[in-house]
């Protein structure tokens, strides 16, 4: 589509507005557009809709053109949505930053998200998920009893829910016992922010090294 804008109303005149009621007092109460967006949202919803799932600022001459609206419309329509959102106090604000618009935190609002992003990450793994996920990542391939073995209890949950996470996979069946091996994921070391499992730091000396015998003993109490 055409960003070629010679104005306000661009290629796009104003579309008659008599396809439904419309609210006197709200002029972006549109239930839907003719030659436009048909029998669908109102101005305010289509650009609330969009700006929601938006990663980075979208430019106003986009959401005219997705929208099938003036660019004045919509200018005015984006501004009228800011100062509503501050004028109600909410947790997000409206702005018009890098040649587009985008949602934002509110700065009084910071604090709260920080520690809430920070508390959910300690929450999702606890101490014995990272236990259970470091033996992993150094071992693998590994069996869950070779895993509860290194930690001294049984990881069988543990190892579930490092799974269920995407962190830790099937890696395929160990040929002597038949034990199902376990590995991690792609999306742990983008997590761990790491190129590769190379990048790990040395841990080898922290392994206990009868390792090999505390397996066969836990094998033989199975």
């Amino acid at each position: 589509m055409s960003s070629d804008f010679t104005g306000d109303t661009g290629p796009f005149p104003d579309p008659p507005r008599d396809c439904g009621p419309i609210d006197a007092a709200d002029p972006m109460d549109e239930p839907c557009v003719p030659g436009g967006l048909g029998d669908g949202p109102g101005l305010r919803a289509s650009l609330e809709a969009i700006l929601l799932v938006a990663d980075e600022p979208v430019p106003g001459v986009v959401l005219a053109q997705v929208l099938e609206r003036p660019r004045g419309e919509i200018a005015e329509g984006l501004r009228a949505l800011a100062a509503e959102y501050t004028a109600d106090g909410r947790g997000f604000e409206l702005r018009e930053i890098a040649g587009g618009w985008r949602f934002y935190t509110r700065e009084d609002c910071a604090p709260l998200v920080e520690r809430f992003v920070r508390d959910g990450q300690e929450v999702r793994l606890t101490q014995a998920a990272l236990e259970t996920l470091a033996v992993v990542a150094y071992r693998q391939p590994v069996s869950r009893a070779r895993v509860s073995a290194v930690r001294g209890v049984n990881c069988d949950g543990v190892i579930r829910t490092l799974v269920l996470r995407g962190l830790v996979e099937d890696s395929g069946t160990d040929p002597e016992t038949g034990a199902i091996l376990y590995r991690t994921t792609g999306y742990f070391l983008e997590r761990l922010g790491v190129a590769s499992l190379d990048d790990l730091p040395d841990l080898a000396p922290f392994l206990p090294e009868d390792i090999e015998d505390i397996e066969d003993n836990e094998r033989t109490r199975a």
